[in-house]
């Protein structure tokens, strides 16, 4: 099946775009009495074609995030050859799980232990240790992936308990709403279920030493993302402009 991707936009400037959106995170952290935090952007690069991606990783965005596996596993060695690493962020069907094992420095979106074995087999078959972080549905909502908070933690240990595969954090996909509130509850919520991941490692029950990062908030939130703790923001079209497809 042929992929409609989208290229670059006439005269976009991809330094400039990432340059602008990385103020807005050095201005969040510094409001939200985090400075020096060094959050990191994730550019999500999903739907746009290998060129444009590779110009927005020479222009500085070394982290991508992509979301289809079929795209990914047209893009990825040209993302490879600039120096991107590369995360999964959509969602992972087990006859694709492969392809991330194959291309990807980490992903971002287990939510079942039936994946988790998936790729962990893959991954020790492939003689190399995967990187993944547990998406948790914080909203509730039934459109968004992921397990509920009340199982996360358990999830995880037992994630972690896998050979081949790393537990570095936990992944979020906020409340669809305009209410700060109500969308930073829920990354407070994952915040918390970070926090006792990690006083769980250290009461030597699991080892979750690993599970620090926070990737939650994207191009609307992602200051209220930060203020609540967030290591890592998902920007698309902030830094890769607005989609034109052939």
């Amino acid at each position: 099946m042929a992929l409609d991707l989208a290229s670059s936009p006439a005269g976009w400037d991809y330094a400039s775009a990432l340059t602008r959106t990385q103020a807005r995170v050095v201005a969040a952290e510094s409001a939200s009495g985090r400075i020096g935090a060094q959050v990191r952007v994730l550019v999500a690069t999903k739907s746009w074609d290998a060129d444009a991606a590779v110009a927005a990783v020479r222009a500085g965005a070394s982290l991508v995030g992509e979301s289809r596996l079929q795209e990914l596993d047209v893009k990825a060695p040209a993302l490879r050859a600039a120096g991107a690493r590369i995360h999964v962020i959509g969602q992972v069907q087990r006859n694709k799980a492969h392809l991330a094992v194959r291309h990807a420095d980490c992903v971002q979106t287990v939510d079942s232990l039936a994946l988790a074995e998936r790729l962990s087999r893959l991954s020790g078959d492939a003689g190399r240790e995967l990187d993944v972080m547990i998406q948790v549905n914080v909203s509730g909502e039934d459109t968004k992936a992921g397990v509920s908070p009340d199982e996360a933690l358990d999830f995880a240990v037992a994630v972690q308990s896998l050979p081949a595969l790393q537990v570095t954090g936990f992944m979020t996909i906020g409340l669809h709403s305009e209410d700060e509130s109500a969308v930073r509850a829920g990354y407070r919520r994952l915040r918390e279920i970070r926090d006792r991941a990690l006083i769980v490692s250290e009461r030597a029950q699991a080892d979750l030493r690993g599970a620090w990062e926070l990737s939650m908030g994207m191009s609307g939130d992602l200051e209220w993302a930060i203020v609540e703790g967030a290591t890592m923001v998902r920007v698309g079209t902030g830094v890769m402009g607005s989609r034109r497809p052939h």
